[in-house]
């Protein structure tokens, strides 16, 4: 009779006492680190709870047992261990208030942070598509204007470049889309690409395009290398009655190493770098961040454009 009026008591105390603590104490100055405050009124709590908890004990003794301290159980004269009970439930309700806290704070971080993973992936891909819309008219501007000079000229050669272009244009627009396309690809339209300018120069022109690679089945981002050879074209000049070009390309399953030399005037090539060459360089920063060197040398007659990619 005596334990059931007696935790009848004790049990609203408790409460009371979790409440302040898990509502009040925790989140405004546990988890704010507002020390002071918490130590303030975490000893106003103590002593509310001590003094309630002493009111329910006298107040059991005269009003149950009146005064009769033979029913009180051995341990409801313990004051002390009355004491612990009550904040042993306290601290372990805290203990489980504080545990989901950080379960939840931990869940909304983690997941803020995929959603500012999944913004910066779409910003990548939206100014990766925009640089794509930039490359593409003025590969297609180069290659129109050979069109429209060899129809000019009533050129034999016009079929087989609007053939070539055809080719082109349907990597452009439609592989090109893709986020990566194998080596072979590539290189395929990189050679049809140098045909067109051969058409275009004729014998103007000397141009030379080795590749050593280990495996043509490696993929890399559409219109990677081409950009550069384009620049190269429009941007080189013609020293002693000839543009020259020479492009290398080697692949290992590890990385690609690309170079392309074209002659060119120092003072001409200063300030002028072309809009293909620096999409290419945003292009890499966003798709190989940290994983490739891009160097480019200028002497009195050359123009020289070197890559290196990392691929693992």
């Amino acid at each position: 009779m005596y334990i059931t009026w007696f935790s009848s008591l004790l049990l609203p105390i408790a409460i009371l006492t979790t409440y302040i603590t898990i509502y009040v104490l925790i989140p405004k100055y546990l988890l704010t680190k507002k020390y002071y405050k918490l130590f303030l009124y975490g000893f106003y709590t103590l002593a509310m709870s001590v003094y309630l908890i002493t009111l329910a004990i006298i107040g059991s003794f005269i009003f149950i047992t009146k005064l009769d301290i033979s029913k009180v159980p051995p341990m409801g004269r313990n004051f002390i261990f009355i004491l612990i009970l009550v904040y042993l439930i306290v601290a372990v309700i805290s203990f489980i208030y504080i545990l989901n806290h950080n379960f939840n704070v931990q869940s909304q971080f983690k997941a803020l942070e995929n959603k500012i993973l999944e913004t910066n992936l779409q910003i990548k891909e939206q100014e990766l598509h925009y640089l794509k819309k930039q490359i593409h008219p003025h590969f297609l501007f180069n290659t129109l204007n050979t069109i429209y000079g060899l129809s000019l000229k009533k050129s034999e050669y016009t079929p087989d470049v609007i053939l070539k272009l055809s080719n082109l244009l349907d990597y452009i627009l439609y592989q090109v889309q893709k986020p990566k396309v194998v080596l072979s690809e590539e290189v395929a339209h990189i050679e049809e690409y140098i045909d067109l300018e051969k058409i275009r120069f004729q014998d103007r022109l000397k141009v030379t395009f080795t590749t050593h690679i280990e495996n043509e089945t490696i993929l890399i981002p559409p219109m990677l290398f081409l950009p550069f050879i384009e620049n190269a074209f429009k941007h080189g000049n013609i020293i002693h009655h000839f543009l020259t070009i020479t492009i290398e390309l080697e692949a290992t399953n590890d990385s690609l190493i690309f170079r392309c030399t074209n002659s060119a005037y120092l003072k001409e090539k200063e300030g002028s770098a072309g809009i293909g060459l620096e999409n290419i360089r945003k292009r890499l920063t966003l798709l190989y961040p940290e994983k490739h060197q891009l160097h480019l040398t200028t002497t009195s007659e050359t123009f020289v454009i070197a890559l290196e990619i990392k691929l693992n």
